[in-house]
């Protein structure tokens, strides 16, 4: 994956920082969290850092839920979901392309479920992640 574009930043990135970052991908971003607020109620964003050395990432939530966590990267940003067995499963039985089946199989596990990463950088690409938004909010 791309590294974060803001490692090392001590506050959030302003949006004119993000459009610097992103590029033409800003489009995308923006284009993505719209639709999940509007079609699934996906409408708190909150900006954390963990660390430093990890940069900033976008949590994106539906009341207290974080459905997706959006890091930009310069000109792509990166998606991930935490996905539980439930919706691993149903993950697994919809229709999914092989570079997203070969992103679930090679994702790391976590005691809260397994963590699914896509590279985006392109509009392309929403139809899929508001697929994998739309089976994380039903399981």
């Amino acid at each position: 994956m791309s590294a974060n574009a803001f490692i090392g930043k001590a506050q959030k990135p302003t949006d004119a920082e993000l459009a610097a970052a992103l590029g033409p991908a800003k489009a995308t971003w923006d284009q993505l969290l719209a639709e999940l607020a509007q079609e699934h109620g996906v409408n708190i964003h909150e900006w954390k850092c963990y660390s430093p050395k990890w940069g900033w990432s976008l949590r994106a939530k539906r009341k207290a839920r974080t459905i997706i966590w959006l890091s930009p990267s310069e000109s792509c940003f990166t998606v991930l979901f935490i996905l539980g067995g439930k919706a691993m499963q149903a993950a697994r039985q919809s229709r999914l392309s092989q570079r997203v089946v070969k992103a679930m199989n090679d994702a790391p596990k976590y005691p809260e479920g397994t963590g699914v990463r896509l590279r985006v950088k392109s509009s392309r690409d929403i139809a899929t992640l508001k697929k994998l938004a739309l089976i994380k909010l039903e399981n």
